[in-house]
Protein backbone atom coordinates (compact mmCIF):
# COMPACT_ATOMS: atom_id res chain seq x y z
CA UNK A 1 0.00 0.00 0.00
CA UNK A 2 1.25 3.44 -0.88
CA UNK A 3 2.41 5.45 2.13
CA UNK A 4 0.22 8.33 3.15
CA UNK A 5 -3.00 6.86 1.75
CA UNK A 6 -5.37 5.45 4.33
CA UNK A 7 -8.17 3.28 2.88
CA UNK A 8 -11.23 2.55 4.99
CA UNK A 9 -14.89 1.72 4.59
CA UNK A 10 -17.36 4.56 4.28
CA UNK A 11 -19.36 4.63 7.52
CA UNK A 12 -22.37 6.36 5.92
CA UNK A 13 -25.78 4.75 5.72
CA UNK A 14 -25.54 4.24 1.94
CA UNK A 15 -26.36 0.56 1.32
CA UNK A 16 -23.49 0.37 -1.19
CA UNK A 17 -20.23 -0.17 0.66
CA UNK A 18 -17.45 2.16 -0.33
CA UNK A 19 -13.70 2.24 -0.05
CA UNK A 20 -12.66 5.70 1.13
CA UNK A 21 -9.04 6.77 0.70
CA UNK A 22 -7.97 9.67 2.89
CA UNK A 23 -4.96 11.57 1.57
CA UNK A 24 -2.62 13.69 3.72
CA UNK A 25 -4.21 16.75 2.07
CA UNK A 26 -7.53 15.76 3.74
CA UNK A 27 -9.06 14.89 0.35
CA UNK A 28 -11.31 11.83 0.24
CA UNK A 29 -11.52 9.57 -2.81
CA UNK A 30 -14.47 7.16 -2.70
CA UNK A 31 -14.87 3.91 -4.62
CA UNK A 32 -18.08 1.82 -4.41
CA UNK A 33 -17.05 -1.75 -3.63
CA UNK A 34 -18.23 -4.61 -5.83
CA UNK A 35 -20.00 -7.40 -3.94
CA UNK A 36 -20.29 -11.14 -4.45
CA UNK A 37 -23.24 -10.74 -6.86
CA UNK A 38 -21.57 -8.47 -9.42
CA UNK A 39 -18.29 -10.37 -9.15
CA UNK A 40 -20.11 -13.66 -9.60
CA UNK A 41 -21.87 -12.33 -12.70
CA UNK A 42 -18.53 -11.22 -14.17
CA UNK A 43 -17.04 -14.63 -13.40
CA UNK A 44 -19.92 -16.39 -15.16
CA UNK A 45 -19.36 -14.31 -18.30
CA UNK A 46 -15.60 -14.97 -18.23
CA UNK A 47 -16.12 -18.68 -17.59
CA UNK A 48 -18.53 -18.86 -20.53
CA UNK A 49 -15.92 -17.23 -22.78
CA UNK A 50 -13.27 -19.66 -21.56
CA UNK A 51 -15.63 -22.58 -22.14
CA UNK A 52 -16.31 -21.46 -25.72
CA UNK A 53 -12.58 -21.18 -26.41
CA UNK A 54 -11.97 -24.67 -24.97
CA UNK A 55 -14.80 -26.08 -27.11
CA UNK A 56 -13.36 -24.47 -30.25
CA UNK A 57 -9.90 -25.87 -29.47
CA UNK A 58 -11.21 -29.42 -29.08
CA UNK A 59 -13.36 -29.16 -32.21
CA UNK A 60 -10.31 -28.08 -34.18
CA UNK A 61 -8.38 -31.05 -32.81
CA UNK A 62 -11.23 -33.47 -33.53
CA UNK A 63 -11.68 -32.34 -37.15
CA UNK A 64 -8.03 -31.94 -38.11
CA UNK A 65 -6.44 -34.93 -36.39
CA UNK A 66 -7.81 -37.64 -38.78
CA UNK A 67 -6.43 -35.88 -41.87
CA UNK A 68 -3.04 -35.28 -40.25
CA UNK A 69 -2.79 -38.88 -39.06
CA UNK A 70 -2.81 -40.11 -42.64
CA UNK A 71 0.62 -38.54 -43.19
CA UNK A 72 1.82 -38.31 -39.57
CA UNK A 73 0.98 -41.08 -37.13
CA UNK A 74 1.77 -39.01 -34.02
CA UNK A 75 -0.41 -36.06 -35.10
CA UNK A 76 -3.29 -36.76 -32.71
CA UNK A 77 -1.00 -37.01 -29.68
CA UNK A 78 0.74 -33.75 -30.57
CA UNK A 79 -2.54 -31.94 -31.20
CA UNK A 80 -3.95 -33.07 -27.85
CA UNK A 81 -0.72 -32.04 -26.09
CA UNK A 82 -0.88 -28.59 -27.69
CA UNK A 83 -4.59 -28.30 -26.84
CA UNK A 84 -3.95 -29.15 -23.18
CA UNK A 85 -1.13 -26.61 -23.07
CA UNK A 86 -3.38 -23.90 -24.55
CA UNK A 87 -6.12 -24.70 -22.03
CA UNK A 88 -3.60 -24.53 -19.20
CA UNK A 89 -2.48 -21.08 -20.43
CA UNK A 90 -6.11 -20.01 -20.81
CA UNK A 91 -6.96 -20.96 -17.22
CA UNK A 92 -3.92 -19.33 -15.64
CA UNK A 93 -3.39 -16.43 -18.02
CA UNK A 94 -6.88 -15.27 -19.04
CA UNK A 95 -7.69 -13.17 -15.99
CA UNK A 96 -4.19 -11.85 -15.34
CA UNK A 97 -3.51 -10.81 -18.94
CA UNK A 98 -6.85 -9.06 -19.39
CA UNK A 99 -6.65 -7.28 -16.03
CA UNK A 100 -3.12 -6.04 -16.75
CA UNK A 101 -3.87 -4.90 -20.31
CA UNK A 102 -7.42 -3.63 -19.72
CA UNK A 103 -6.80 -1.56 -16.60
CA UNK A 104 -8.17 -4.11 -14.15
CA UNK A 105 -10.97 -5.51 -16.28
CA UNK A 106 -11.77 -8.76 -18.05
CA UNK A 107 -14.62 -9.06 -20.59
CA UNK A 108 -16.83 -10.23 -17.73
CA UNK A 109 -15.84 -7.38 -15.45
CA UNK A 110 -16.40 -4.90 -18.26
CA UNK A 111 -19.87 -6.34 -18.79
CA UNK A 112 -20.59 -6.12 -15.05
CA UNK A 113 -19.08 -2.60 -14.91
CA UNK A 114 -16.57 -3.47 -12.21
CA UNK A 115 -12.79 -3.08 -12.09
CA UNK A 116 -9.79 -4.24 -10.06
CA UNK A 117 -7.70 -1.45 -8.52
CA UNK A 118 -4.94 -1.36 -5.94
CA UNK A 119 -5.95 -0.69 -2.34
CA UNK A 120 -4.43 2.79 -2.69
CA UNK A 121 -6.76 3.63 -5.60
CA UNK A 122 -4.14 3.38 -8.34
CA UNK A 123 -4.48 1.09 -11.38
CA UNK A 124 -3.07 -2.37 -10.71
CA UNK A 125 0.46 -3.27 -11.74
CA UNK A 126 1.51 -6.40 -13.62
CA UNK A 127 2.78 -7.90 -10.36
CA UNK A 128 -0.57 -7.30 -8.63
CA UNK A 129 -2.47 -8.75 -11.59
CA UNK A 130 -0.37 -11.92 -11.54
CA UNK A 131 -0.35 -12.24 -7.74
CA UNK A 132 -4.14 -11.98 -7.30
CA UNK A 133 -4.77 -14.58 -10.00
CA UNK A 134 -2.08 -16.94 -8.73
CA UNK A 135 -4.35 -17.49 -5.71
CA UNK A 136 -7.32 -18.28 -7.94
CA UNK A 137 -6.56 -22.01 -7.61
CA UNK A 138 -7.43 -21.75 -3.90
CA UNK A 139 -10.30 -19.28 -4.26
CA UNK A 140 -11.93 -21.51 -6.90
CA UNK A 141 -12.11 -24.58 -4.63
CA UNK A 142 -15.68 -25.84 -4.44
CA UNK A 143 -16.84 -23.81 -7.45
CA UNK A 144 -15.43 -20.63 -5.89
CA UNK A 145 -16.89 -21.44 -2.48
CA UNK A 146 -13.67 -20.32 -0.77
CA UNK A 147 -13.58 -17.03 -2.68
CA UNK A 148 -17.29 -16.36 -2.08
CA UNK A 149 -17.04 -16.98 1.66
CA UNK A 150 -13.94 -14.80 1.92
CA UNK A 151 -15.66 -11.97 0.02
CA UNK A 152 -18.74 -12.26 2.21
CA UNK A 153 -16.85 -11.96 5.51
CA UNK A 154 -14.19 -9.44 4.47
CA UNK A 155 -15.04 -5.76 5.08
CA UNK A 156 -13.69 -4.80 1.65
CA UNK A 157 -15.26 -7.76 -0.19
CA UNK A 158 -11.85 -9.22 -1.01
CA UNK A 159 -11.07 -12.81 -1.91
CA UNK A 160 -7.74 -14.39 -0.93
CA UNK A 161 -6.10 -13.24 -4.17
CA UNK A 162 -7.02 -9.63 -3.40
CA UNK A 163 -5.61 -9.91 0.10
CA UNK A 164 -2.32 -11.26 -1.20
CA UNK A 165 -1.98 -8.68 -3.99
CA UNK A 166 -3.36 -5.69 -2.05
CA UNK A 167 -6.23 -5.09 -4.49
CA UNK A 168 -9.97 -4.44 -4.33
CA UNK A 169 -12.78 -4.68 -6.88
CA UNK A 170 -14.96 -1.59 -7.32
CA UNK A 171 -18.00 -0.56 -9.35
CA UNK A 172 -17.66 1.91 -12.15
CA UNK A 173 -20.15 4.79 -12.18
CA UNK A 174 -22.37 3.95 -15.14
CA UNK A 175 -23.54 7.44 -16.01
CA UNK A 176 -20.00 8.74 -16.21
CA UNK A 177 -19.16 6.72 -19.31
CA UNK A 178 -16.09 4.80 -20.34
CA UNK A 179 -12.89 4.86 -18.32
CA UNK A 180 -10.22 7.23 -19.56
CA UNK A 181 -6.97 8.71 -18.29
CA UNK A 182 -6.79 12.09 -19.98
CA UNK A 183 -9.20 14.21 -21.96
CA UNK A 184 -9.00 14.58 -25.73
CA UNK A 185 -6.07 16.98 -25.59
CA UNK A 186 -4.66 20.04 -23.94
CA UNK A 187 -7.22 22.82 -23.69
CA UNK A 188 -6.21 26.29 -24.83
CA UNK A 189 -6.99 27.50 -21.32
CA UNK A 190 -4.61 25.08 -19.59
CA UNK A 191 -1.65 27.03 -18.18
CA UNK A 192 1.91 26.02 -18.92
CA UNK A 193 3.58 24.40 -15.91
CA UNK A 194 6.78 23.23 -17.61
CA UNK A 195 9.20 24.80 -15.16
CA UNK A 196 7.15 24.86 -11.98
CA UNK A 197 6.13 21.18 -12.08
CA UNK A 198 9.41 19.93 -10.61
CA UNK A 199 8.51 21.66 -7.35
CA UNK A 200 6.03 18.84 -6.72
CA UNK A 201 6.96 15.90 -4.55
CA UNK A 202 6.50 12.30 -5.70
CA UNK A 203 3.59 11.95 -3.30
CA UNK A 204 1.81 15.01 -4.74
CA UNK A 205 2.24 13.66 -8.26
CA UNK A 206 0.90 10.30 -7.06
CA UNK A 207 -2.18 12.05 -5.64
CA UNK A 208 -2.86 13.73 -9.00
CA UNK A 209 -2.51 10.51 -10.96
CA UNK A 210 -4.66 8.56 -8.51
CA UNK A 211 -7.45 11.09 -8.97
CA UNK A 212 -7.10 11.19 -12.77
CA UNK A 213 -7.05 7.42 -13.07
CA UNK A 214 -10.10 6.83 -10.88
CA UNK A 215 -12.20 9.98 -11.37
CA UNK A 216 -14.89 8.18 -13.39
CA UNK A 217 -15.45 5.78 -10.49
CA UNK A 218 -16.20 8.70 -8.14
CA UNK A 219 -19.76 10.10 -7.87
CA UNK A 220 -19.97 13.35 -9.82
CA UNK A 221 -20.31 15.79 -6.91
CA UNK A 222 -17.50 14.09 -5.03
CA UNK A 223 -15.40 14.10 -8.19
CA UNK A 224 -15.87 17.86 -8.72
CA UNK A 225 -15.11 18.63 -5.07
CA UNK A 226 -12.02 16.40 -5.03
CA UNK A 227 -10.74 17.83 -8.31
CA UNK A 228 -11.20 21.37 -7.03
CA UNK A 229 -9.45 20.64 -3.75
CA UNK A 230 -6.49 18.95 -5.45
CA UNK A 231 -6.22 21.70 -8.11
CA UNK A 232 -6.28 24.41 -5.42
CA UNK A 233 -3.56 22.60 -3.50
CA UNK A 234 -1.37 22.22 -6.60
CA UNK A 235 -2.08 25.79 -7.69
CA UNK A 236 -0.69 27.03 -4.38
CA UNK A 237 2.37 24.80 -4.67
CA UNK A 238 3.08 25.95 -8.25
CA UNK A 239 2.05 29.59 -7.66
CA UNK A 240 -0.60 29.46 -10.38
CA UNK A 241 -3.74 31.44 -9.41
CA UNK A 242 -7.29 30.27 -10.11
CA UNK A 243 -7.86 32.84 -12.85
CA UNK A 244 -5.21 31.12 -14.96
CA UNK A 245 -7.02 27.76 -14.96
CA UNK A 246 -10.57 27.56 -16.24
CA UNK A 247 -10.95 23.82 -15.50
CA UNK A 248 -9.62 22.01 -12.45
CA UNK A 249 -9.28 18.65 -14.21
CA UNK A 250 -7.59 20.11 -17.29
CA UNK A 251 -5.13 21.82 -14.97
CA UNK A 252 -4.34 18.50 -13.26
CA UNK A 253 -4.01 16.74 -16.61
CA UNK A 254 -1.50 19.36 -17.75
CA UNK A 255 0.54 18.95 -14.56
CA UNK A 256 0.61 15.19 -15.06
CA UNK A 257 1.68 15.50 -18.71
CA UNK A 258 4.45 17.97 -17.94
CA UNK A 259 5.70 16.01 -14.95
CA UNK A 260 5.96 12.86 -17.05
CA UNK A 261 7.76 14.76 -19.85
CA UNK A 262 10.30 16.20 -17.40
CA UNK A 263 10.90 12.79 -15.79
CA UNK A 264 11.41 11.13 -19.19
CA UNK A 265 13.96 13.76 -20.22
CA UNK A 266 15.91 13.66 -16.94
Amino acid sequence: MDPGLNPSLDPSSDPTEKLTIETPEQISLEFPLAGVGSRGYALCVDTLIQGIVVLVVFLVVAFTAPDLERSWTAARNWEFAIAIFLIFCLYWGYFAIFEILWNGQTPGKRQAKIRVISASGRPITAFEGIARNFMRAIDSIGFYLVGSVTCAIDKQNRRLGDMVAGTVVVHEVEEQGVFYWYGQGKAASAPSVSQEVMALTDHEFQLIETFLARRLDIPNLQRLASGRAIADRMGERLHIPKDQRISDEEFLEEISRRYRDVVRRS
